[in-house]
């Protein structure tokens, strides 16, 4: 028995950066599920492929050789981890994550992340869709106005310039789309533990998912 712990959750909420750590602390194997879509969204760009064309999308998908490798994102043996991070990228990501080849690719892909001794995966169907086993099952969000702000400081101090209004914006028509997608939906499920991190920090966050963890294993 591998013990996973999914943490799903909108944009921006913070739950790359808990996930992350939370799998740190516990010597797992952690799962960015959202950095699969962004390199089948960059790929779709450098190739032009638009996110409407499903075939070339899932021939596209099935090509890519992905690997998370000592901190780093590596498609076809190039790293990628900055390209994947821009806001246009993301964007297009959301999009291309509701067509279903795509996620029937990549759900096989996510399987393959579940070793022992465990898993921390993080996306929008962790839980819901492509773990319902999992140990533990965490909904990690903070309000839209807080999100805008985090994703505006992360800019901010990589030297890109943004405009929060517009990242609000962004993250309010992403939440649309995830939430009402026909292809599985960001929900929260009825087992899940419901994490709002507006007013936390990240090590309150993290301390929180370890001890349901630690109570969910005694």
């Amino acid at each position: 028995m591998i013990p996973v712990i999914a943490i799903d959750g909108p944009s921006a909420s913070g739950k790359g950066t808990v996930a992350q750590r939370v799998a740190e602390k516990l010597n797992f194997h952690y799962l960015d599920s959202g950095a699969l879509y962004r390199i089948v969204a960059l790929s779709a760009q450098f190739q032009g492929i638009g996110e409407t064309d499903e075939n070339k999308l899932n021939q596209l998908t099935k090509s890519l050789r992905i690997e998370f490798k000592e901190g780093k994102i590596l498609l076809n043996k190039q790293d990628v981890t900055e390209s994947i991070r821009s806001e246009e990228c993301g964007i297009l990501a959301s999009k291309i994550a509701a067509v279903k080849s795509v996620r029937d690719v990549l759900m096989n892909v996510q399987h393959q992340f579940k070793q022992h001794p465990g898993l921390v995966a993080d996306g929008r169907d962790m839980g819901s869709v492509v773990f319902p086993e999992s140990m533990l099952k965490i909904f990690l969000t903070a309000t839209p106005e807080i999100r805008a702000q985090r994703r505006y400081n992360q800019l901010i101090n990589k030297g890109i310039s943004a405009n929060i209004n517009d990242l609000l914006q962004d993250i309010l028509e992403r939440d649309r789309r995830d939430l009402t997608r026909k292809e599985s939906p960001l929900k929260q499920t009825p087992d899940a533990h419901f994490l709002d991190t507006s007013a936390l920090t990240i090590d309150q966050a993290v301390n929180q998912v370890i001890q349901w963890f630690s109570d969910v294993s005694n």
